[in-house]
């Protein structure tokens, strides 16, 4: 499209244009049109036109041609368009949610949007808006595990009791082992955060070995005691356990949240426990590790100083955990236990039934 006419506008004409350029209860686009008229018949060029009103060339053109053959009452009109698709019936948006609610058909798992859409005959957009309207996400998946201890009810109701009305002069301390965390260098050195653009590493490392972080929280001041060591037999958790003995005042009981991993019952571990009388264990539930405090700070270990760290050696790597331990004490906090038993059994309660 390129201009075709030249604009002359008659005095009746510009006083209208005038009065609709002026007018502040006018539309936008009534004013933007008027405003190219008025422009282009000072000779202005079309480039310059379009700078001022705002718009692009080729709408100075069209307007142009549209107020030559029909005048000021033309730039009040929008042509007529065709009339967009009928909206889906109320039986196809009930037909998209029961098939998304049940079995997809064939060998798959679940409804994708594409499969939706090729089944019932609409448009991939047309299924995500009836998804994203009725909160329906098929590609996502939550998990659950429900434990089979017996004594469930029992052990979260010790375990909370320990985190929301601790016993007096008594330390609870929530114990248990990191393994296997790898020493990993990287091929190439990454690349640093810039703006627009996120921080780059390789995919591909160098592995330098492993160690296993033994680590007791204090939850009623949020400090850790921590100590890397090469296995995690109980061997080590036993060296690990005299060291956590020196470190607590002595006249404390300490109540020990730990979890039923075979190290932690260890025949040799129990002798230990009957000669250090003031030390009381608490067993989590059996697929329960989310009740065992020390897990909220393994994760934060991992998000912020492992996953992204680039290390030499094992010494390496835990000259690093140690240092994050040191710094992690110094702005320690208590650990704040807020869901009483009671709200979390009867939250457990509505789990669906167990297959048989």
């Amino acid at each position: 499209m390129a201009q075709t006419v030249s604009v002359i506008v008659e005095f009746g004409d510009r006083a209208r244009l005038a009065a609709i350029l002026g007018d502040r209860n006018r539309p936008l686009k009534h004013v933007q049109r008027a405003n190219i008229i008025l422009l282009s018949a000072e000779r202005l060029p079309v480039l310059e036109v379009a700078r001022r009103a705002g718009v692009s060339r080729p709408a100075v053109w069209r307007w142009q041609q549209r107020y030559a053959e029909q005048g000021v009452d033309e730039l009040l009109r929008d042509k007529t368009r065709k009339p967009g698709r009928a909206p889906l019936t109320t039986a196809t948006v009930a037909k998209v949610l029961a098939l998304t609610c049940a079995e997809p058909p064939g060998a798959v798992t679940h409804w994708t949007g594409r499969a939706m859409a090729r089944t019932v005959g609409i448009s991939l957009s047309a299924v995500q808006r009836i998804w994203q309207a009725n909160r329906l996400q098929p590609h996502r998946l939550r998990t659950f595990k429900r434990s089979n201890d017996p004594a469930f009810a029992s052990k979260v109701e010790d375990i909370v009791g320990l985190y929301m009305d601790p016993p007096c002069h008594a330390v609870v301390l929530s114990i248990d082992e990191k393994s296997q965390i790898q020493a990993l260098d990287r091929t190439q050195p990454g690349l640093p955060l810039k703006p627009g653009k996120c921080g780059t590493m390789t995919h591909d490392y160098k592995r330098n070995g492993t160690t296993t972080l033994f680590a007791a929280l204090n939850t009623l001041d949020g400090t850790v005691v921590g100590r890397c060591m090469p296995r995690h037999t109980h061997k080590e958790f036993v060296r690990f356990l005299n060291a956590v003995e020196r470190v607590v005042p002595a006249g404390k009981v300490i109540h020990a949240i730990l979890d039923n991993y075979g190290t932690h019952k260890h025949p040799k571990v129990r002798k230990w426990l009957a000669d250090h009388p003031r030390w009381v264990f608490h067993f989590t539930p059996t697929s329960a590790s989310w009740i065992n405090a020390v897990e909220g700070f393994f994760s934060t270990i991992t998000r912020r100083r492992i996953r992204r760290g680039v290390f030499q050696s094992v010494p390496d790597l835990q000259d690093a955990i140690a240092r994050y331990i040191r710094d992690h004490n110094k702005a320690a906090k208590p650990f704040a236990w807020t869901k009483p038993a009671d709200a979390i059994l009867a939250k457990l309660a509505r789990l669906p039934a167990p297959s048989v």
